[in-house]
């Protein structure tokens, strides 16, 4: 595998990410709408304070980890797409659209999965009628499967295959095929028509699919000039009056067709051209996009244009709300590992140690790359306000690798500080608005060890350097042991963050000191490199200190929780969690590996309470359960709850109860009253994952407090 193809992997998972921001303020809009509003729209519609999770990334980002999870390894098929799904997919909110049984594809097939059923029939015509199965989600999911399978078309549509068929059939599987096969097959080819004819390749000649695809193309051969001509024949022949269903798929294949035509292969053209033909815009730029973003790499995106509002930002919402703020760095980083292994290859240095050791940290190494970092001037007490400031990816200088962050501040007085940092925690007033539900948890805790390095270049100003992270329950800002940095010379720094009780860091990174006697104003300039947190969390959660988080009426969270089911509330101090048949809530992060949980609860009704460890997602975990007949028991959850180990114990509802479960390696200890349970899995054990609380059956209980700790 050539080793470019992990830059452009990062340019294709980027330029996903920028064609669904431009489409989905216009999602749903007609071509008529798009052009009386704007007339022409070669920009952004909306300048978002911060762009909310979207369906578009998450499908593609959380379906691509069956290939991790799955139980057939690299020999993918459907039911491990299907698996992947039920375990990151929040039951009926956020992720993807939930219209409705019948009306919506994704919700129909999750239903038919959740209940039994297992793909491909969970998707298939014979199931769902061709209504459902063709419609647009087919192909919209599918562009992962094309970056991590890079100048390997064969491997692209058979991975493709399996998963569109998870949710669709027909037409729904042929779009999934053929965007996958195009983005596998722009990394080796640039002509545009080769790329199509490629997709095209794998596809029945006869199916309805080509022969859209085909029209269009004849078209354009035949009147090359004008798009939106084009666009009017597609509008007469494939409009939207002309299939069932909410948003079918062949409409939408066949102004993504125009668009790489009559783009003549510049990324901005063939995008914007995508975006004003309306329809599933941000679906159909997206994958536009990936394409183009593949074919051209990075030199061919505007930076300022297209990636600095970005920011490399990605929110995400799985129930995973740890996995839900992974920048576009590390989802390209993370493709392009699975490429590496599904090649058989080892993946070339630095990439490998980075991939290996800090893969959710800040390295910089894609050129352009700022995993959303921020800049901002303050004085010593901590109070922070916002000047002018620019960041800069470089090759200038790096302390390891061959690229950091070069950042500027201004204007700036010897005795003030300047922050260079990363948000660890968004709140709903941090979004623009709020469309498929995220929810987060932090992604750096108490007892953690933070990392980074530091550099003042020689023709800077003097300044003390430490790292530091912020307390968003009490503003505190705790900063790690001051260093001074010599101009020109790295100065790599560790802070070991103390424990805390019912803190919630919602910042990482750097204080730079500034230093001089002068009261002149001037310019500060520094450099990054390596910021990434490790080790075992040491705090405490307590539910007095939490509070609701109110995204719209119907969107309410927990802070630092992500919900998969239940009703779950705050009440006089302490966390509520109810159903009628399941319901789980999870916290923490999901690379935690040996650790001690200690949860205080009180069952209050039912007969079916769990605390949760090694949380991996809704069908991937570690349980202690109290359970009916007056007993207790370690599980595993596989897709389904089976009991490890369990022993009598005899317990009550309304009384409280303090459980302590250790996971260490593949061993899971339970200590309740003096009666300790212990198991060894041995079977695919999960060694790592968060922590989070669950029940069946009508059952109800309130938390009081989650203390987690190193064993």
């Amino acid at each position: 595998m050539r080793q470019e193809y992990i830059e452009k992997i990062y340019a294709g998972w980027l330029a996903k990410i920028i064609g669904i921001r431009l489409g989905a303020p216009i999602e749903g809009w007609t071509y008529d709408k798009i052009k009386n509003l704007y007339g022409e729209l070669y920009h952004y519609p909306v300048d978002y304070k911060e762009f909310a999770a979207d369906d578009d990334s998450n499908g593609p980002l959380f379906f691509l980890r069956a290939l991790e999870d799955g139980r057939h390894g690299f020999d993918l098929k459907a039911q491990d797409v299907a698996e992947a799904l039920l375990n990151y997919a929040p039951f009926e909110h956020g992720f993807f659209w939930w219209g409705g049984y019948g009306i919506s594809a994704e919700h129909t097939a999750y239903l038919n999965l959740h209940n039994g059923m297992t793909a491909p029939e969970s998707g298939s015509i014979a199931q769902n009628g061709s209504t459902i199965a063709e419609q647009i989600g087919g192909q919209i999911f599918i562009d992962t499967w094309g970056l991590v399978t890079p100048g390997n078309p064969d491997l692209a549509a058979k991975f493709a295959k399996e998963a569109a068929s998870v949710t669709h059939d027909g037409n729904g599987i042929y779009g999934g095929i053929f965007v996958a096969v195009c983005i596998s097959y722009a990394f080796v080819e640039t002509d545009l028509l080769k790329i199509i004819e490629k997709g095209l390749f794998y596809l029945p000649a006869d199916c309805e699919y080509t022969k859209a695809v085909r029209a269009v193309m004849a078209y354009h051969e035949a009147h090359p000039e004008n798009w939106r001509e084009c666009f009017g024949y597609i509008h007469d022949h494939y409009g939207y009056d002309k299939y069932a269903g909410n948003c079918h798929i062949i409409p939408n294949i066949a102004v993504m067709i125009l668009a790489l035509l009559y783009g003549e292969g510049d990324f901005t053209n063939t995008l914007c051209i995508c975006n004003m033909c309306g329809w599933d815009t941000d679906c159909n730029v997206g994958n536009v996009a990936t394409i183009m973003g593949v074919r051209n790499g990075l030199e061919g995106i505007d930076y300022d244009k297209w990636r600095r509002p970005i920011n490399d930002f990605l929110a995400c919402s799985s129930v995973m709300g740890s996995r839900n703020l992974m920048d576009i760095p590390y989802g390209a980083l993370y493709i392009a590992r699975l490429a590496y292994a599904l090649s058989g290859e080892p993946m070339p240095e630095p990439w490998r140690q980075i991939a290996e050791q800090q893969i959710d940290g800040c390295h910089f190494e894609f050129p352009g790359s700022t995993h959303a970092i921020r800049v901002c001037i303050g004085n010593q007490g901590g109070e922070k306000d916002t000047r002018e400031s620019y960041i800069y990816n470089t090759e200038e200088a790096a302390y390891t690798g061959r690229r950091c962050l070069k950042f500027i501040a201004k204007p700036v007085e010897a005795g003030e500080s300047v922050y260079v940092y990363k948000k660890t925690y968004y709140r709903p007033e941090d979004f623009h608005d709020s469309r498929y539900d995220p929810s987060f948890s932090p992604l750096v805790y108490p007892g953690q060890k933070l990392h980074g390095s530091a550099m003042i270049p020689a023709y800077g100003d003097d300044a003390l350097v430490c790292l530091y992270v912020k307390d968003l329950r009490s503003g505190e800002i705790l900063e790690g042991p001051k260093e001074q940095l010599r101009k020109g010379e790295w100065k790599e720094l560790e802070f070991a963050i103390p424990a805390m009780e019912g803190a919630l860091l919602g910042e990482m990174g750097f204080c730079f000191h500034v230093q001089g006697v002068h009261t002149q104003v001037f310019d500060f300039t520094g450099m990054i490199d390596d910021l990434y947190v490790n080790g075992t969390p040491d705090y405490s959660i307590l539910f007095e200190k939490e509070n609701e988080e109110v995204w719209t009426g119907l969107h309410r969270e927990i802070s630092q929780f992500s919900k998969l089911k239940g009703l779950l509330y705050l009440e006089q101090g302490q966390m509520h969690l109810s159903c009628s048949d399941l319901a789980e809530a999870y916290t923490g992060h999901h690379d935690w590996k040996n650790y001690r949980a200690e949860f205080s609860f009180t069952p209050l009704t039912g007969e079916k309470h769990r605390v949760n460890v090694r949380v991996q997602g809704a069908i991937r975990s570690y349980a202690f359960g109290l359970l009916p007949g007056g007993r207790a028991a370690l599980l595993k959850n596989d897709h389904g709850y089976l009991i490890l180990q369990e022993t009598a114990f005899v317990w009550e509802n309304g009384r409280e109860y303090t459980v302590a479960v250790t996971v260490e390696d593949n061993r899971i200890l339970a200590e309740i009253d003096g009666c300790r349970l212990t198991a060894v899995d041995e079977e695919r054990p999960f060694l790592a994952g968060a922590v989070g609380v669950s029940m069946e059956d009508g059952s109800h209980a309130r938390y009081r407090k989650i203390r987690i700790s190193p064993v």
